[in-house]
């Protein structure tokens, strides 16, 4: 089972505390280190958090460096943790925008973890799937016998991916927001999304467990019909 999550809500949960910004992104931080341990636990196969998008760039520097600092710690403190409960790190995303240092941590954690079985952690930064997209067409422009597998694997090359990750099954959105922003596009054809209103740092285990129950609810059809329906 492949989850992605859109981790939103971080800036209105700190505004409603009358916190700066960062003070919302640093507990939005510890909501992840919760949600990879609920997760791991319910024998998820991929999970992908959306962590930094393209268009973040365009945010107060200041945060920009905030958010940053967080991603670095996180890879330096939690990389162990996920050794110590065979969760396998992968961070998608450009990565000629970042610094060297924020690429070297990437490579290490990466490569700590490269023989993890258990459940693969993917983190999202500076990612657009608009501009996956468009970069996989253009390297595959002059060829012409090109499928549905040789597309994958090049949108992965591009992304950074370890592999070519499974379809994603269940997409959740915190923060109350009904949209997708530029995440995944590919890989949710066919997701059920989950949208709700708890912001990021509110979400817990619990609220976790909460959208696989309804996940298993809903019926997966895929274009086609079930047999009750035929």
């Amino acid at each position: 089972m492949h989850i992605a999550i859109i981790m939103d809500g971080n800036g209105r949960w700190a505004a409603r505390r009358h916190l700066p910004r960062t003070a919302g992104h640093r507990a939005g931080a510890k909501a992840v280190d919760a949600i990879v341990t609920a997760a791991a636990r319910q024998r998820v196969g991929t999970l992908t958090l959306y962590a930094f998008s393209a268009a973040n760039w365009n945010r107060p520097r200041v945060e920009v460096s905030g958010l940053f600092t967080l991603l670095r710690r996180y890879l330096l403190t939690q990389t162990q943790r996920c050794l110590e409960q065979s969760i396998r790190i992968n961070v998608i995303g450009r990565r000629d925008r970042l610094s060297v240092e924020l690429r070297q941590l990437i490579d290490r954690s990466e490569r700590t973890t490269a023989h993890c079985t258990g459940m693969q952690l993917r983190i999202a930064v500076d990612y657009s799937a608009q501009h996956s997209l468009l970069e996989t067409c253009r390297r595959l422009r002059l060829q012409t016998d090109i499928d549905r597998s040789r597309f994958m694997e090049q949108l992965a090359a591009v992304d950074h991916a370890i592999d070519s990750a499974p379809d994603v099954d269940l997409l959740i959105r915190t923060g109350g927001e009904k949209r997708l922003s530029d995440f995944l596009l590919w890989e949710c054809a066919y997701a059920e999304l989950h949208f709700v209103d708890c912001l990021w740092p509110d979400f817990d285990g619990a609220a976790f467990e909460q959208a696989l129950t309804e996940f298993a609810r809903r019926d997966r059809r895929f274009g086609g019909l079930t047999a009750a329906a035929l």
